[in-house]
């Protein structure tokens, strides 16, 4: 991640594949055809499978009427996913040099993840964070390993720039044993002040430089993971329809919840990948505040299939909620979704009160569903598809409006 304003300059160009061992030096903003890797992708599955994880337990507080807590350990949770996906993230944008070490290092943080996924039912359950505290320390360690090899390979402003992201993140995780060792009670000030601390690390960082991520490859990589949590949730919402019919015998109950679930998943997909982001990144500001908003993005993304596992539920008799709660839990996430796409997305690439008006009041219209009963999922799916259409419609009026304009002037 950056804070500042001016890049600097480094040299362009893919990583040269001659040696196993290679310096790890910046690679530079002006590549061109720069794309996800091959390990980026694979680490991009394998902390997945700790967003299922968290999802799953999520579906399991709140089906037994502990939404309150679970919800607050989701975040904790998935605070430690998004952190450290991030984190390598951005690395890996400016950074990359895809030998031997790297892709050792990296491969050690795809297994902190697994560790921590192993260990989430044992923090909801058993409130004991020891696994997941455990994975997060592998994952940041390694992380910090990689600065390292930066100080190693640099000197000047930019050796000092990575020698305290190493620092930084080192610290931090001195602060995270108060998961561990403070009661219960504490745990969420813990949590508060840790997450708060881990976020200034970049901003400290980078403050006299920064470094040389690419805007398309970031957008990609952004873009890549959101495919990917929302094809976890379809995943978990089929599993969850397919064991209701199975189990229960019943297709036209879990009928309206699976159309409306797919409706609002599709439309998920639809008004992310409406706009071109990467051509807002244009400077570390900016790219600052969206990269760190898309933990709701996320997370909202993923606690949706959670909340269409519990409606499921609910209708089959299997959950311990009303069934207004149980259309909250899709309800809800799917307005946080909206919205968040909103003001990291799409209102940069908005014209008009119109086009501006069509998310937020597709969110509260999502929120107003949650009163319609066993019709709320499929009410939420039907007002999502028709945010969709109706901002497809405006940005194709607004389109033919330019195109005439500009035709009349070139007539002129």
């Amino acid at each position: 991640m950056t804070s500042s304003s001016t890049p600097p300059a480094s040299p362009s160009g893919p990583p040269v594949h001659a040696r196993p061992l290679r310096r790890l030096t910046a690679r530079g903003r002006g590549e061109t055809h720069r794309v996800a890797s091959p390990l980026e992708l694979f680490f991009d599955l394998c902390f997945v499978v700790a967003i299922a994880q968290a999802g799953a337990q999520l579906v399991h507080a709140v089906a037994e009427s502990h939404a309150g807590e679970g919800i607050l350990n989701y975040a904790m949770v998935f605070f430690a996913i998004w952190w450290a996906w991030m984190n390598f993230t951005w690395f890996a944008s400016a950074y990359d040099n895809d030998d031997v070490l790297y892709r050792v290092v990296t491969l050690v943080q795809i297994a902190g993840v697994l560790v921590l996924a192993a260990g989430v039912s044992r923090a909801f359950e058993d409130h004991d964070f020891l696994a997941v505290w455990l994975g997060y320390v592998i994952m940041r360690l390694a992380m910090s390993t990689q600065w390292l090899r930066v100080a190693l390979s640099s000197e000047g402003p930019e050796r000092t720039t990575a020698l305290r992201y190493a620092g930084g993140v080192l610290l931090c995780q001195v602060g995270w044993l108060g998961l561990l060792i403070l009661p219960e009670h504490g745990r969420p000030w813990v949590f508060l002040v840790m997450a708060v601390l881990e976020m200034c690390v970049p901003l400290y960082a980078e403050k006299d430089h920064p470094t040389s991520w690419h805007p398309h490859h970031i957008a990609e990589r952004y873009g890549l993971f959101t495919i990917i949590v929302l094809g976890e949730t379809v995943a978990a919402a089929t599993i969850a329809v397919k064991t209701g019919i199975d189990e229960n015998d019943a297709l036209d109950e879990l009928l309206p919840i699976a159309v409306g679930g797919l409706l609002i998943i599709f439309a998920a997909w639809w008004i992310y990948f409406a706009v071109p982001i990467h051509g807002h990144l244009r400077s570390n500001r900016q790219s600052f505040l969206w990269g760190y908003g898309h933990y709701v993005v996320f997370a909202s993304a993923a606690a949706i299939g959670a909340g269409l596992e519990v409606a499921v539920e609910q209708t089959v008799g299997a959950a311990h909620l009303s069934t207004l709660s149980a259309s909250a839990a899709v309800t809800l996430p799917t307005a946080l979704y909206l919205l968040a796409v909103w003001a990291l997305h799409a209102r940069h690439f908005k014209v008009g009160l119109a086009q501006q008006l069509v998310l937020p009041v597709t969110a509260l219209l999502v929120i107003c569903c949650t009163f319609l009963g066993e019709w709320a999922v499929l009410a939420a799916g039907l007002v999502a598809a028709g945010a969709v259409a109706t901002g497809t419609t405006l940005t194709a009026r607004t389109a033919a409006r330019t195109n005439r304009a500009r035709a009349s002037g070139t007539a002129m």
